[in-house]
């Protein structure tokens, strides 16, 4: 089947749902399903380095900005699919070309745009909810990261077609069991004091993630004992506005118990992720959790939370507390205090994200596309 994947959504520190669109189009390389992929011109070498197997073509300049290329997602993209004589058009982060509608396919990533709308501003909530309602009305199939997720979205939004689930998998490039070499660079590369370990946070940093309670609970621990390693937040500032006050007084100062490194090149976070002592991602809810099975890919130790689809996604391989400092401090402290159960968890983890993989989570995105 002739399909067209729109991979102008990549943002510009190609984070988030450009992992997911690189990891689809590589599982589709391993399964031989070459597609056409239309992309900013800027993001076509970068895919098709990652993904070789496919035909790119380059997007008009007007897509560099978000507002035209939401224009040119509803004028011109039916317009080449048109042209190219495609059958299926896949959009693979909530919008769509409405005239395209019947024969779209559409990736919704996320339903806490519903089911904590606090979390989010109040355009963007109103933004994703409302493309999140069309896409079940309209479009041919949508697809979601998670059964947690197509679950809430059944939940809230109960008219039109069912859900499919394709989980989400791991880039064993990228993620993987560092080597000892891979952490004395990083912490050369990081002003860390040779042996000293840390604990770790990957994510951007906005209200659901509960970073002021996991800084609190760090300190709470810092000041009982004086054993605690570091906490090193890496990711971007979103609009928690506490958090990020908290991070930008802490900076990136070598030997501080808080620092917070900002973005990460892909080359680090494998050593960043299996050299700490635990990774901590206490979400109030996740569409999938991505740094979760990441983590869990490089040996790392993880404390998470069990909202929506983390559970899904680290199952017994991790460790859950609640998303508040209290909780937070005794999971943590419990962990620090146990290097057995850190040593099986990360074991545990490591086994647990092996069963992720982007071949998988193609092969349900075919399913869905012949369906």
């Amino acid at each position: 089947m002739p399909v067209l994947v729109d991979a102008t959504s990549i943002p510009e520190n190609r984070g988030g749902v450009a992992r997911y669109i690189t990891g689809l189009l590589q599982g589709l390389d391993q399964s031989g399903s070459p597609v056409t992929v239309v992309v900013k011109s800027a993001d076509r070498e970068w895919l098709r380095t990652n993904a070789p197997g496919h035909r790119y073509l380059d997007a008009p300049s007007i897509t560099v900005s978000r507002p035209g290329r939401l224009v040119w997602e509803q004028l011109g993209l039916p317009l080449l699919a048109r042209r190219l004589g495609v059958a299926l058009v896949h959009s693979p982060h909530y919008t769509f070309p409405l005239l395209w509608a019947r024969r779209s396919v559409v990736t919704l990533h996320d339903a806490t745009f519903f089911s904590d709308p606090a979390a989010h501003g109040r355009v963007k909530r109103s933004f994703f909810r409302t493309w999140t309602r069309l896409a079940r009305l309209l479009a041919f199939r949508t697809v979601a990261p998670s059964a947690a997720t197509a679950d809430e979205i059944e939940r809230f939004v109960r008219r039109g077609h069912r859900t499919a689930v394709a989980h989400l998998g791991v880039d064993r490039g990228v993620f993987h069991v560092p080597s000892e070499g891979d952490v004395q660079r990083f912490r050369r590369a990081h002003g860390i004091p040779e042996g000293e370990r840390w604990i770790a946070f990957l994510g951007t940093v906005e209200p659901r993630k509960s970073v002021p309670a996991l800084v609190e609970a760090h300190a709470r621990l810092s000041s009982a004992r004086g054993d605690v390693a570091p906490l090193l937040v890496a990711g971007g500032l979103g609009w928690d506005d506490e958090a990020t006050a908290l991070l930008r007084a802490a900076g990136d100062v070598p030997g501080s118990s808080l620092r917070h490194l900002g973005y990460l090149p892909l080359e680090e976070l494998a050593a960043f992720l299996g050299g700490s002592d635990v990774v901590v991602y206490p979400s109030t809810g996740e569409g999938f959790g991505l740094p979760v099975l990441e983590a869990m890919a490089c040996e790392g130790t993880v404390l998470t939370t069990r909202r929506l689809a983390l559970p899904e996604v680290a199952g017994d391989a991790a460790a859950y507390a609640e998303p508040d400092a209290d909780s937070l401090e005794r999971a943590l402290g419990d962990l620090l205090d146990d290097p057995r159960e850190r040593s099986r968890l990360a074991s545990a983890g490591t086994r647990r994200a092996a069963e992720f993989t982007w071949r998988a989570c193609a092969d349900a995105h075919r399913a869905v596309w012949a369906s």
